[in-house]
């Protein structure tokens, strides 16, 4: 089924998954979702080799480890090469949690632009308040990217494959963003369950980032309630 269709960067696939196949409505709120597309965004770093992080006391449990440039080459991406330059030009290393919250500014529109002039969304416009205002919405294409990615995130939960690095990753930051009810499967909780067990069986930075992740968004529904 996904053979034929190319692999999407986590980041774009975190978007889809985030949203609304017919409405383009954000499930989980817009500043949580650009987390976890950081989180994503250094994630895809580490898998390609451009990125490491550091392990030094206690910082990992904090999201306190500083972001190193393992390997200092562009991937051909304008977000991930972004982010690899704002590792090279920071006056000190940056902590994962710090360049995570700062990394989220814009990254929503930006990497919903992609998708855009990428193909993968159209926008089109919408009617409310009777007529009188018009909101632009963003739909896919096709919604054949979100279903596959779906899918892949489907059969991990079921066992019934074995989980590769990029899906283990997805798998872990949807977990943590609570987008597990939107795979459509009966019992969200279990779901939610064997993602993150999946996820635990990453490499340690993956792991890590997730977990920042994970606390910064903890921190955001924090301060909301506040």
């Amino acid at each position: 089924m996904t053979a034929s269709i190319p692999q999407l960067p986590l980041r774009d696939e975190l978007f889809l998954l985030g949203h609304n196949d017919d409405t383009g409505q954000p499930h989980i709120h817009r500043q949580a979702l650009s987390l976890g597309m950081a989180g994503a965004v250094l994630t895809d770093l580490f898998l390609a080799g451009r990125i490491a992080l550091d392990d030094t006391e206690d910082a990992s449990s904090g999201g306190q480890q500083r972001l190193w440039l393992h390997r200092d080459r562009p991937v051909g991406d304008l977000i991930a090469d972004t982010a690899i330059a704002s590792i090279r030009y920071a006056k000190s290393a940056p902590t994962l949690r710090g360049w995570l919250t700062w990394f989220t500014e814009d990254l929503y529109e930006r990497t919903r632009a992609g998708l855009h002039a990428g193909g993968i969304l159209h926008r089109t416009s919408r009617r409310r308040l009777g007529g009188l205002a018009r909101t632009d919405v963003y739909l896919a294409t096709d919604t054949k990217w979100a279903v596959v990615a779906r899918a892949r995130l489907r059969y991990l939960a079921a066992g019934r494959e074995p989980p590769d690095n990029h899906t283990a990753a997805l798998a872990g930051l949807v977990a943590v963003l609570g987008l597990a009810s939107h795979l459509y499967l009966d019992d969200t909780a279990a779901v939610t369950g064997q993602l993150r067990a999946i996820a635990e069986q990453h490499h340690r930075p993956v792991r890590d980032i997730t977990a920042a992740v994970d606390a910064a968004v903890g921190d955001l529904a924090t301060a909301a309630y506040r």
